[in-house]
């Protein structure tokens, strides 16, 4: 439970503040799927020091966990982008809806990769040593 909590807290901040700068950027003229790439790849970034750290306390290799970090978040994007193609391409739902709801299915798939696959305890414990 600690971890969630912890994983909420990372994940609440750096979306929170990346749909604000998603708002501003479509509403100055990018496209939602070109904004939520240019997003996605920097909220990967600021999510795998904090999860890495804070949340999971991983000690294995960096090299190792940010590979399964970039595969878990590659997984995550092609989620995110499926939704925006349906839900507004497809269904014709506004995008800002669409992309408000997507961070919270997107980030549920997320916990589960990154607590089984990519910062697993077993694997944390057999790196560290």
């Amino acid at each position: 439970m600690k971890q969630l909590v912890r994983y909420a807290v990372v994940g609440i901040a750096s979306n929170l503040a990346g749909y604000l700068v998603y708002l501003c950027i479509t509403w100055l003229g990018v496209g939602p799927k070109t904004a939520m790439t240019c997003l996605y790849l920097l909220g990967a970034t600021v999510s795998f020091v904090g999860n890495r750290q804070w949340t999971f306390g991983h000690r294995g290799s960096i090299a190792a966990g940010a590979l399964r970090f970039a595969f878990a978040h590659l997984l995550g994007y092609l989620l995110n982008l499926t939704l925006l193609v349906v839900f507004v391409d497809r269904l014709g739902f506004p995008h800002q809806l669409v992309q408000g709801i997507a961070i919270f299915v997107v980030a549920g798939f997320l916990f589960v990769l990154f607590r089984w696959f990519v910062f697993p305890a077993a694997a944390t414990r057999a790196e560290a040593r």
